[in-house]
């Protein structure tokens, strides 16, 4: 018997309302990072969820309206939807088949493959996981299921109005099926369609009655929006927080679990999070629905001392009893640092979020607050603030005591190793605890390794992305150009008015290039210009030669802090070669953009070889040196 239940018994009070408590996180944890969150997942959760009898974990997919509309508005289409593992697509199906009045047994039947009859007489045919209906590789086809997939195929392509249907599928899945079909041409026609919808990143294709849902290409922030209201209202919580459960160990006031959930619902928090989902969207690194749902779960019952590194009610009494609460801080949880190393980076959006180096990047003085702004007198406002009002996650004993042997031992001593421990956990939390309006003053993004990414965020990516508030400033756009001087020319320029474009006599991909060739205005002047614009889904910044001539270089995270870093001098090689490739292709597209421009100017008149060589001056602007050979335009 745990010492919860001893309490409790003692108490003489009765343990159903403990025992609900107890049946929510033993199943929210199912949706943690733990070896049961597996493929089956929509199907695992919902038999969990009966056993405990409670209701799964559950919001309405941004998608979803889109993929109704299909089925009940105007044209009727057929439906794929694909993705990743993990981003709802069987969830997604569930509700349309409620939608369409679906029986609810049969879909509880957990059939790959149902079917019903639509109001208009025809047939919805609903794969809901395609890789687990089709044969396993090397075995043959049933032939209800060949004859299925080829009446699909060329309804694609042929109107149809008896057979619809909606199928979910991994995106590699989805092609190996069609690849192992025997061919046929409705089969090669559908398959190459495939490819090109996920290559184009297309959701539909003139004259196909298809929509083609890619998840993968979905927001995780927008996600993220949906599925922690979903997480925190879920009534499951209430039992924990609510009633005589209170006054236990495990949902008081002095429970991790309780304080974690509190601390997610805080806007600062939250916001925080957000921005580094949003980031990540930004820096092309797509997190699905369960993995989401797993970063929540672990945040709230992250603790390394526990089965599968999560609480359950029964532990947070020795937790407290031994005194190891701080260490189910939520700011180390929401970073995966409660998880074996390998377990972290096996997960994608622990694996993302670990890529910001959030604790191991600091600042002076971050690293002076935490370490001697008890005794400072100009740090101690900050230090009371952030580290000694937080009774659960600052600065305690444990911490004291490990701060003072740091401060008092020699840099050598290897006791001080787990001081650096409680630095990196610290310097998390500051991160999710300073304000926004101190976050400038603060050097808030120096505690990641993204130093610009606020300002990508806030003036670039919401200045811009529709509706837009207006244009990104000009010390932004001429700090980029000077960045691409440096990588294009290969030395410290420092004009940043004018795009300069050199090459080098051995090729256009040298480190240096002393050949000038032109150079494009920043600010508009006679067809010229350089500027931020958005294109798609992120920032690009555009390139214009003349009128009809551009070329764009879109503008992922990555891109951004590294074109930044080096307009400031620096050339951080922990993400410079791909970006340095990515910039240098850039590079020979503009140079391709220049030969047409030429081309078209010189179309009928003569050609001019020039020859300039580049040089900077003291400050660091390029100069040329012009010389000039005019020939007459005659074929050969």
């Amino acid at each position: 018997m745990s010492h919860s239940d001893i309490q409790l018994q003692a108490a003489g009070k009765a343990p159903r309302a403990y025992e609900l408590a107890q049946k929510w996180i033993r199943f929210v944890r199912k949706y943690g990072p733990i070896p049961a969150n597996d493929s089956a997942f929509e199907e695992h959760t919902g038999r969990a969820a009966q056993y405990a009898g409670v209701k799964p974990i559950s919001f309405t997919h941004p998608r979803f309206a889109e993929v109704l509309a299909c089925f009940t508005e105007g044209t009727m289409l057929s439906v794929i939807l694909t993705g990743t593992a993990g981003d709802g697509k069987t969830h997604l199906c569930s509700k349309v088949w409620e939608a369409m009045q679906g029986d609810p047994a049969t879909w509880q039947s957990n059939e790959a493959y149902i079917s019903l009859t639509l109001p208009t007489g025809a047939r919805l045919h609903v794969i809901r996981d395609l890789s687990a209906w089709v044969p396993q590789q090397g075995e043959g086809w049933e032939p209800s299921q060949q004859t299925l997939l080829e009446t699909f195929s060329r309804g694609l392509f042929t109107p149809n109005d008896e057979d619809y249907f909606l199928i979910a599928a991994n995106d590699g899945q989805l092609i190996e099926t069609w690849r192992r079909l025997p061919i046929s041409p409705e089969v090669e026609q559908a398959r190459t369609l495939f490819e090109q919808l996920l290559v184009e990143d297309q959701d539909a294709h003139p004259g196909v009655q298809l929509r083609f849902f890619n998840l993968s290409r979905g927001s995780s922030a927008e996600l993220f929006d949906h599925a922690v209201v979903a997480f925190l209202e879920h009534p499951g919580w209430r039992l924990c927080f609510e009633g005589e459960n209170t006054e236990l160990p495990a949902f008081g006031d002095q429970s991790p679990i309780r304080r974690n959930y509190e601390l997610l619902q805080t806007p600062l928090l939250r916001q925080r999070l957000r921005d580094l989902l949003e980031l990540c969207d930004y820096n092309d690194l797509h997190i699905p629905i369960r993995e989401i749902l797993a970063l929540l779960v672990n945040a709230v019952l992250g603790h390394p001392k526990c089965k599968d590194r999560l609480m359950v009610a029964t532990d947070v009494a020795t937790i407290i009893k031994e005194g190891t609460v701080s260490q189910a801080s939520i700011y180390n949880n929401l970073i995966g640092g409660n998880l074996r190393e390998n377990r972290r980076e096996s997960i994608g959006v622990f694996n993302y979020l670990d890529r910001f180096r959030l604790g191991h990047e600091t600042t002076n003085r971050i690293d002076s607050l935490l370490i001697f702004g008890q005794a400072d007198n100009l740090l101690r406002p900050y230090y009371d603030r952030f580290l000694g009002n937080d009774t659960f996650y600052g600065a305690d004993k444990a911490y004291q005591v490990a701060q003072s042997n740091y401060v008092e031992s020699a840099d050598e001593d290897l006791s001080n190793n787990r001081f650096l421990e409680m630095l990196v956990v610290q310097r998390r939390a500051i991160f999710f605890k300073i304000p926004t309006e101190e976050a400038q003053d603060l050097h808030l993004w120096d505690l990641t390794v993204f130093r610009f990414a606020g300002e990508y965020l806030e003036k670039v990516v919401r200045m811009l992305k529709p509706p837009g508030r207006g244009r990104v400033d000009r010390h932004i756009l001429n700090r980029l150009v000077r960045g691409l001087n440096r990588i294009i020319i290969g030395m410290l320029v420092t004009n940043d008015r004018n795009l300069c474009l050199g090459t080098s006599l051995q090729s256009t991909g040298a480190k240096v290039s002393r050949i000038y060739e032109d150079s494009i205005s920043v600010v508009p002047s006679k067809g010229e210009r350089v500027e931020i614009i958005w294109q798609g889904t992120k920032p690009a910044l555009q390139v214009t030669l003349a009128n009809n001539i551009s070329e764009a270089f879109p503008l992922n995270l990555v891109r951004y802090e590294f074109l930044s870093r080096v307009a400031e001098g620096a050339l951080p090689s922990s993400f410079s070669k791909e970006c340095y490739e990515d910039v240098l292709s850039f590079k020979s597209r503009l140079l391709t953009a220049l030969k047409k421009r030429r081309k078209e100017d010189n179309a009928e008149g003569e050609i001019m070889l020039s020859f300039q060589r580049l040089r900077l001056d003291e400050n660091g602007n390029p100069e040329h040196r012009v010389i000039q050979i005019a020939m007459p335009n005659q074929s050969i």
